[in-house]
């Protein structure tokens, strides 16, 4: 029993990543709103984000630069710029999402998924 507590004490950072995908996986899933989707969608992303920078970092390790004579941790830098470029992808899908609820407000008169169908369903 105090190994399950002592691992759920070093490792809460997994416990907080999966809390927050659950919680972006309910918002894309579970909402009718598009803005929701959108909202949870992001969630979501950056949860993934923030656990791969987790698991890329060293304890102890220094920054990737060389000086001679010296023994030291290096961190990797690609995985960090790995979600650089991510991220910068995340913000344009969630911008074309959002341009993309616009129109369809402008369209529908509605931004619930439900009402969008059924107006479909009509014509």
């Amino acid at each position: 029993m105090v190994d399950v507590v002592e691992i759920i004490l070093t490792k809460y950072n997994y416990l907080i990543y999966i809390a927050l995908m659950t919680i972006g996986f309910y918002g894309m899933i579970g909402k009718s709103n598009l803005i929701k989707k959108l909202i949870g969608m992001s969630v979501f992303q950056y949860s993934i984000f923030l656990f791969y920078i987790s698991i890329a970092d060293i304890h102890g390790g220094t920054a990737p630069i060389l000086i001679e004579g010296e023994k030291v941790t290096y961190v990797n830098p690609l995985p960090h710029v790995l979600i650089l470029t991510a991220i910068v992808v995340a913000v344009s899908t969630l911008a074309v999402g959002l341009s993309l609820a616009v129109r369809i407000y402008r369209e529908f008169g509605s931004l619930d998924e439900n009402k969008i169908l059924m107006g479909l369903k009509d014509e």
